[in-house]
């Protein structure tokens, strides 16, 4: 279960011109909409979420597919960079067991919170019971992380901020927003040597379809979809 980051949201350090609300719908964090547009939360149970547990494709989406869930096959999963939840949620969604670990802690907050609101749903309760939320730095300390929340990672999956260049605005102003809390990824490295002494099984790697690997040992497989890819370090099969 989620610690409570956001019951001591006033404690969260912020930079100036951002803060957390917390909103008859939930936990938001606002700024200037002209800068980092509208303010930002997390729900699993309306929106994108709902409409991609119901129409994404299943386990034919690339990043289950990355994760190796296959008919008979649904491995423990840590989303070492979760974010907004976004990949850690469909992977749940379709029968895995995630682990979400996220540095800043203000999107950790929106994390917790989203997930509190998610286990009250009736449609999303049981996905949001296969979901762990713990707040740390995974290239300080994964090993720690995944060993205090008794969770034990076939498959690490890894996102790191990369210079995005889709034409969304909106998008955009999001990713403006999380380079404002987080920072570039100058660490990936580190991440991915962790990440592979952790996970028994795999480790995948999210990319921009042409951006380079992660410096560090070259990737056996990729997979590619139209604007991003995977590239996968596998350890072992995960068999039926």
């Amino acid at each position: 279960m989620p610690s409570d980051l956001e019951s001591d949201i006033n404690n969260i350090a912020l930079p100036a011109g951002l803060r957390l609300i917390q909103g008859d719908e939930g936990l938001a964090l606002v700024g200037d909409e002209d800068r980092y547009g509208k303010p930002l939360s997390v729900d699993f149970t309306a929106g994108k979420a709902a409409h991609r547990r119901r129409f994404g494709g299943g386990r034919g989406q690339l990043v289950a597919k990355a994760c190796g869930l296959s008919k008979g096959v649904s491995p423990s999963i840590v989303d070492a960079t979760a974010g907004l939840g976004r990949d850690a949620f469909v992977l749940a969604s379709l029968g895995a067991q995630v682990l979400l670990i996220e540095r800043v802690a203000a999107i950790a907050a929106l994390l917790e919170d989203g997930l509190k609101r998610a286990l009250k749903h009736s449609e999303t309760a049981d996905i949001a019971a296969r979901m762990m939320l713990a707040h740390g730095d995974a290239a300080q300390s994964l090993a720690q992380l995944v060993a205090s929340a008794c969770f034990t990672p076939q498959v690490i999956h890894l996102d790191p901020m990369f210079p995005h260049r889709e034409k969304s605005a909106l998008v955009k102003k999001e990713m403006r927003l999380f380079r404002e809390l987080a920072g570039d990824d100058n660490d990936a490295p580190r991440l991915l040597e962790a990440a592979l002494d952790v996970a028994t099984h795999r480790v995948v790697v999210k990319r921009p379809r042409k951006a380079p690997p992660i410096a560090g040992p070259a990737p056996q497989h990729t997979l590619e979809g139209k604007t991003s890819r995977y590239d996968l370090y596998v350890h072992r099969s995960l068999v039926r």
